[in-house]
């Protein structure tokens, strides 16, 4: 897979998890009832989990193993709030909220990565 289909598909994932947790969390992330908003806040996660994620990461490399990696789980969450941040039609109301987004989401990749993963097998 090269580099600009792995982005579509991170960015369709990254999409697809904001809108199921839009729709888990209820109240406390609102998008507008606009998939518009859904499409264009998973295109800003996408690009921030290209570009600042892996740096946020090696940062706090020290808590990650200190916590054996549990910290991962606030570092998605900080990506999903700094989405909310950078792009104010996506409101997440508070800090838990998108902790919880961001365990969504990465449930969501991890079930898109296996079902991807099953299917090359068996070509």
């Amino acid at each position: 897979m090269n580099g600009l289909s792995r982005f579509l598909l991170r960015w369709f994932v990254s999409s697809l998890g904001l809108w199921i947790a839009a729709g888990l969390l209820g109240n406390n992330i609102d998008y507008q009832s606009s998939l518009g908003v859904i499409i264009v806040a998973g295109f800003i996660l996408a690009l921030i989990n290209v570009f600042i994620r892996p740096l946020v990461v090696i940062l706090s490399l020290p808590a990650i193993l200190v916590s054996l990696g549990l910290f991962m789980i606030v570092i998605n969450g900080f990506m999903v709030f700094l989405v909310s941040k950078l792009y104010t039609s996506l409101e997440v109301t508070n800090f838990g909220a998108a902790i919880l987004a961001g365990m969504i989401i990465g449930l969501v990749n991890y079930l898109v990565s296996a079902i991807l993963e099953g299917r090359d097998e068996k070509a």
